[in-house]
């Protein structure tokens, strides 16, 4: 079984399965890093249109190019994903996971918090995956913190999210709304994409 759902970004659709693909997050933006880590990332890569492959759990997201339209394109990705996952082919490689902690955890090496700042990191990144991330993830894509400096915190957003011209709204109302509430101590919400 698989259907498609709408994302808040036009250039992004969800194809929902029945089947956990991947527990977690995979973002996949460039075919570089789908043909080591993505058989299935790697082979809709291959079709000219797909520019983002992010999977999650039982679904994934895919970033179309904007000269191209869904009806065009919706029953042969519905098809192709349908056919790749019934034959069980490899989704995501074993140690992809790991090996992308590891190049958080290389990236993350400049922001060590101590004390009160520490505190305040914790419950930043607990209200983020608690009340942020499964609203994005319904709507195919993901938030990561990134860090918290001067009051500014700092998330990835990747997915259906990255590039979405409504994530600012969501995230400036909606999430910045919410954190300045819970932790007055937070000043601004900025995003990169992922």
């Amino acid at each position: 079984m698989l259907y498609t759902e709408q994302t808040p970004n036009p250039e992004s659709l969800k194809f929902v399965t029945n089947k956990m693909l991947y527990k977690g997050t995979a973002d996949f933006r460039t075919q570089e890093l789908a043909t080591e880590w993505s058989p299935l990332a790697n082979a809709l890569f291959d079709l000219a249109y797909v520019k983002g492959v992010y999977i999650c759990n039982n679904f994934v997201t895919i970033t179309k190019e904007f000269n191209y339209s869904w009806d065009d394109l919706m029953l042969k990705l519905k098809e192709f994903i349908k056919g790749y996952v019934e034959e069980g082919k490899v989704i995501v490689n074993d140690g992809f996971a790991e090996a992308m902690k590891k190049i958080e955890e290389e990236n993350q090496v400049e922001y060590q918090y101590t004390g009160e700042e520490a505190e305040l990191v914790k419950k930043i990144k607990e209200l983020i995956d608690t009340y942020v991330k499964p609203a994005v993830e319904m709507d195919g894509g993901n938030i990561e913190f990134k860090s918290f400096d001067k009051g500014i915190v700092t998330v990835i957003l990747q997915g259906s999210c990255s590039g979405c011209p409504s994530s600012t709204v969501t995230l400036k109302s909606g999430i910045e709304g919410m954190l300045k509430r819970m932790v007055p101590e937070v000043t601004e919400v900025v995003s990169e994409m992922g």
